[in-house]
């Protein structure tokens, strides 16, 4: 069952505390539970909930606002609650009306939250809070044409013209090309240990003996089948002990684990057939690792046989197979193993496009991008800029046909008497080149503060859902941020007027050598 009323948020003077006193005003938990559009936020939860079965849900504000909380403190789930327990803010924040001091759910609960918000899901939530954004940013507009020009808006007939009543040639020109669309790929590293082909066989090994110590039952007049465990453990430390590992010495090992693990799973074979029940003996979760290990074993085996280190989905991890290595040659980090992601950044906000798992050409996505450009706004973007990855020939024949600008250098020559003509646009060009800096910063942002660099979720759509909210908090901050600055631009203009009328009060006709500043108030 849900139980959710549709409610504005209450007032700072409303909220109780049991302690006395009162908030404040000036509070970023404050300020943001103003803003974000928390009605959509929750019909966007709840389409993915059951309303009929289970027991009675949390309010989803509180679902939806915890993993908000998370990402922009950087904290673990058990933290996460801990901190709404103890701040009254934070209960302001997802819509409590008195502050209690007590945890609102079990921290175990917010990786069934991620379940419920996936990559469609959190499409859904950037839409919502996208449309918040332009009207915050229109109230901004307006305001600041008010405050620059008392005469302006609402009261001059030549500005009050509503987007029906424009005249036909303001509307054909409202769907050129404008804006600037930048794109770009990275990967969001998974927390994983870095793998070795000798970890990964040594760790499906360990798993095979728990599965023989599983499915065997003592007291059944059987013999427990050997495993040599302890022998296959000090073979495996003789090597990984070894500060420095000879190539032979290796395959060797590998050689002597592949041995090990084949004999374990063949004793698992033989254990299975012998169980005279009709249920598998094994649950999901075994069952699993189980077929993992197999795949781990043919693969390694294959590898092995013909003197690589190179295959198709490949396994990187037991526990989270779904990981794959993606080369990005940088240095420091040729390889880097998660989830491979495309995003877009139009006016500071970046854009989820695409994650995959597994590695891509990410020039690919460039047409698809634009399209979505097109649908957020309506219109193509004047300019694109990227890599020169993004530089292909049908990409360029594509941006060529909508009349889209690309940073990238053109292709072949240029006539020498055409030079002179070109110097505009090259200088613009470099200029838009320089500016695709903002969402490698971005990506910075991203990996540096808050936890994009290590995706702690442990299952594939967990890891999607914690992308996605990295993206959805990163838009936040960049609001407060744009809100922030437009406020701060308000006092400065207050200032600037008020030293402007206490100049002229004190010197009337100008006279006088005597300055006086913002600093002097």
């Amino acid at each position: 069952m849900i139980e959710y009323s549709s409610s504005k948020q209450i007032s700072i003077e409303n909220f109780i505390q049991s302690f006395g006193g009162s908030l404040s005003k000036d509070n970023r938990w404050v300020i943001l539970a103003n803003l974000l559009p928390w009605d959509e936020f929750v019909g966007v939860y709840v389409k993915s909930m059951s309303r009929k079965m289970g027991r009675k849900a949390i309010n989803p504000r509180v679902a939806v606002g915890a993993l908000i909380i998370k990402h922009i403190l950087r904290s673990t789930d058990e933290d996460t609650i801990d901190h709404i327990k103890e701040n009254p803010y934070l209960q302001y924040f997802l819509g409590y009306e008195a502050y209690r001091y007590e945890q609102p759910f079990t921290a175990s609960l917010l990786v069934s939250i991620r379940y419920r918000l996936g990559t469609k899901e959190f499409e859904q939530l950037s839409s919502y809070f996208m449309r918040r954004v332009h009207q915050i940013e229109q109230k901004i507009a307006e305001q600041k044409d008010n405050d620059q020009n008392p005469k302006s808006g609402a009261n001059n007939p030549a500005k009050a013209h509503t987007s029906a009543e424009r005249p036909v040639d303001d509307v054909e020109k409202a769907i050129e090309n404008k804006g600037h669309l930048i794109v770009d790929a990275t990967v969001a590293p998974a927390d994983i240990k870095y793998p070795t082909d000798l970890d990964l066989l040594n760790e499906a090994r360990e798993f095979s003996e728990e599965l023989i110590d599983l499915l065997y039952v003592s007291g059944q007049g059987r013999i427990k089948p050997r495993s040599y465990r302890q022998k296959a453990r000090q073979d495996y430390l003789s090597v990984a002990k070894q500060r420095k590992k000879h190539k032979k010495t290796i395959r060797k090992a590998i050689k002597s684990q592949l041995n090990y693990l084949i004999r374990n799973i063949k004793t698992i074979e033989i254990l299975l057939d012998k169980k005279d029940v009709i249920l598998f003996p094994l649950s999901h979760r075994h069952q699993k690792r189980y077929w993992v290990i197999q795949e781990l074993y043919r693969q390694q085996k294959q590898m092995y046989d013909e003197r690589s280190h190179k295959i198709s989905d490949r396994i990187v991890s037991i526990s989270q197979p779904h990981i794959r290595p993606i080369v990005r040659g940088k240095t420091g980090k040729e390889v880097e193993f998660g989830a491979k992601i495309s995003a877009s950044q139009i006016d500071g906000y970046s854009f989820l496009d695409r994650i995959s798992w597994d590695a891509y050409n990410e020039s690919t996505d460039l047409i698809s991008q634009i399209e979505s450009y097109k649908e957020r706004l309506g219109h193509y973007p004047q300019w694109v800029s990227a890599d020169t990855i993004y530089g292909t020939r049908d990409n360029r024949a594509y941006m060529k046909s909508h009349g889209i600008k690309y940073s990238g250098v053109a292709l072949g020559r240029r006539p020498k008497e055409a030079l002179a003509e070109l110097q505009e646009y090259e200088k613009e060009r470099k200029k838009k080149s320089r500016e695709r800096s903002q969402i490698e910063g971005a990506f910075g942002v991203g990996k540096r503060k808050y936890d994009l660099d290590l995706v702690k979720a442990k299952t594939r759509l967990s890891s999607e859902s914690w992308i996605g909210m990295v993206y959805l908090v990163m838009n936040i901050a960049r609001l407060m941020r744009v809100i922030f600055c437009s406020i701060l631009k308000m006092v400065i203009l207050f200032w600037k007027k008020l030293e402007k009328t206490v100049f002229d009060a004190l010197f009337p006709a100008g006279a006088g050598t005597m300055k006086i500043s913002v600093s002097t108030f």
